[in-house]
């Protein structure tokens, strides 16, 4: 039986690609890398050398189109840092501490609306 090994990376459409790459690589920390050359606009956005974040440029598309999604999930370090840098962008947040996880989370939402969870284990 095949068992599934990892998540290889997560698709955002959206519609300022600028915005949006600037928020995950200022805000997030992701890294602006490499892309296959695809006949529409778009960007990758590495943690390391995985390219996790895709972002599709110029796309139209309805709020809510991706049904029950409700938000993705990174794992970063440094929670001061990252809250520091959502203060400094006007970036709204919200905290949260897992009980008995010893987990820290911040929950953002970026340019188009989609949420992200920021997880920072070992730091509750």
């Amino acid at each position: 039986m095949s068992e599934i090994e990892k998540l290889e990376h997560v698709t955002v459409r959206v519609r300022d690609l600028d915005a949006s790459r600037r928020f995950y690589t200022e805000v997030i920390g992701l890294r602006d890398g490499d892309r296959p050359p695809f006949p529409f606009p778009g960007a990758w956005l590495y943690a390391g050398d995985v390219a996790i974040v895709h972002l599709v440029g110029g796309e139209a598309y309805e709020a809510g189109s991706t049904g029950a999604f409700d938000h993705f999930a990174l794992v970063a370090d440094d929670a001061d840092t990252m809250i520091a840098r959502c203060d400094a962008g006007g970036i709204a947040y919200e905290e949260r501490v897992v009980p008995d996880l010893e987990l820290r989370q911040l929950f953002i939402r970026d340019p188009d609306g989609v949420l992200v969870e920021l997880s920072f284990p070992g730091t509750a």
